[in-house]
């Protein structure tokens, strides 16, 4: 009962995704797409509520920011936002595009996933657009909770030089990452990365590049969980 509920509930949520949310050009488009904005992207929940943290100087982490909120981050000086969602036609993509243009600042896509790995090209096209990217800098994924926090994480060590274990603060129930649901995936990375490196202090960065494997991650974060 609960997964046909759950179904169908989807299944409502691409149909006004499909009707509303992929066009922005016309007034009843737009009204459109910022009522999608609002009720299935969850923007009016991000009124009040940013999940918005400085991470180290000039390196913010946040939710999904609204055209004013990309007009409140320029006048504060912020000159690239790195939208962890991904470059897709939707009316978050649509707006936070949009809004960047009209203030100046530089807008970098890249998708990741809060509940499974991306390849490890993914994750050294993040690490460069990090360390290309003009600060100060705000990323951000929908929630700012498990994307946000795991690119913090990186971001700390990788190009701060920051300990894990002081990074990894960033994946934590204060920003709504919950290590006992489907996102500990991203908490499992880390875990393996720190027992395969205990002996060596390899760092994060070339264990990406040489031995990160997000298959072999996936089933060992499953058999775990059985």
């Amino acid at each position: 009962m609960a997964n046909s509920i759950k179904a169908r509930f989807r299944d409502w949520e691409r149909a006004m995704t499909r009707r509303f949310g992929r066009r922005i050009d016309t007034p009843a488009e737009r009204r459109g797409a910022w009522l999608h904005f609002n009720l299935i992207d969850h923007a009016f929940l991000r009124t009040v509520w940013w999940n918005l943290e400085e991470i180290a100087p000039g390196i913010w982490r946040s939710n999904q920011p609204s055209p004013r909120r990309v007009a409140y981050y320029a006048r504060l000086g912020i000159r690239t936002i790195l939208n962890l969602r991904g470059e897709k036609r939707h009316s978050p993509y649509l707006f936070e595009r949009e809004a960047c243009e009209k203030h100046g600042i530089t807008m970098l896509d890249i998708e990741l996933s809060a509940r499974k790995l991306v390849k490890r090209e993914a994750l050294l096209q993040l690490i460069g657009l990090m360390r290309q990217a003009e600060r100060p800098m705000l990323m951000h994924c929908k929630s700012g909770s498990d994307r946000a926090g795991f690119a913090a994480v990186i971001y700390l060590v990788v190009v701060a030089g920051k300990p894990l274990a002081e990074a990894r603060r960033h994946l934590h129930w204060k920003y709504l990452h919950l290590k006992s649901t489907d996102t500990g995936i991203l908490d499992h990375v880390l875990d393996v990365y720190e027992a395969e490196t205990a002996a060596t202090g390899e760092t994060l960065e070339h264990w990406i590049a040489t031995r990160y494997d997000d298959e072999a991650l996936t089933r060992s974060w499953k058999a775990g969980r059985r």
